[in-house]
């Protein structure tokens, strides 16, 4: 005979077992700051990414199982370069690319059996500080606009209530990021510790770099610089610095991964479609 469980209990239950997964991820956050936005990420993995860039003005942070955010990151280029080429690529927008993403991420949620463990942040750098945009997505297709910060992952309200305290309008990009680490290693974990420069992930929307690309990452040695002799949760901050592209992102395509490699490979993953 078979046995019956309400929608309701369905629901629950698919929400609890993904906010689990997301919550033993290592965390990522995201700082306004006054000429872009900052990812800084715990990660110690330097072919893994969890923050990469999807088109010109426009870069994803996520936290969860790689593989399945890894599939959204893909879905997500495949869509911008389509759209970009098929229009123009002012026609590729983050609010465009968070509703494709919602879509996709609600309909998993609804109609497979397992959701997808995964959060999303989708942030488009403007040409001025309040034309920025970072939207949040969950598991469950959920859609947020933030200003100023967002953390996610392991620990993500403890984060949250210190990025608030310490947040502020005008961070310089170096003050962003020394912020972020700062707030990982002291909140990111259950206790209290020091991370270095080889644990850390970090990109930049940078609306005052040259050209239509706005991404860059930043390399160890200028990490070093930042974070203070090269470990975060000592209070450091490192001083102003020209820097450079860490990856020589300017000679990958949109969407590459750290060995240049694009995001248009047939994995079997999700496909947004333009809403």
């Amino acid at each position: 005979m078979p046995f019956y469980v309400s929608p309701e209990q369905i629901i629950k239950d698919k929400a609890d077992y993904a906010r689990k997964g997301i919550a033993r991820g290592r965390a990522v956050v995201v700082v306004q700051y006054r000429d872009g936005i900052a990812f800084v990420a715990e990660n110690p993995s330097r072919a893994l990414h969890k923050v990469s860039e999807i088109y010109d003005r426009i870069a994803f942070a996520a936290v969860g199982k790689y593989n399945e955010f890894e599939n959204l990151r893909v879905a997500g280029v495949r869509l911008a370069d389509m759209r970009g080429y098929s229009y123009d690529r002012r026609d590729v927008t983050g609010r465009g690319l968070a509703n494709a993403y919602a879509q996709t991420l609600g309909t998993i949620f609804t109609e497979t059996n397992k959701p997808y463990e995964v959060e999303i942040v989708v942030a488009e750098v403007g040409d001025a500080v309040d034309e920025d945009q970072m939207y949040r997505l969950t598991f469950d297709g959920s859609v947020a606009d933030e200003h100023g910060y967002v953390a996610m992952g392991g620990q993500a309200d403890q984060i949250a209530a210190a990025l608030g305290e310490q947040y502020h309008d005008g961070l310089e990009h170096y003050e962003a990021v020394a912020l972020g680490a700062a707030v990982l290693a002291e909140h990111g974990a259950p206790e209290a510790r020091q991370l270095d420069a080889g644990q850390l992930e970090v990109g930049l929307l940078d609306r005052t770099r040259p050209g239509s690309r706005k991404f860059r990452r930043l390399s160890a040695e200028r990490l070093r610089e930042i974070v203070g002799n090269g470990s975060a949760g000592d209070g450091g901050e490192g001083a102003p610095h020209a820097d450079s592209d860490a990856d020589g992102d300017a000679d990958k395509a949109p969407g590459s991964d750290a060995d240049g490699n694009g995001g248009d490979n047939d994995d079997g993953g999700p496909v947004l479609t333009q809403p």
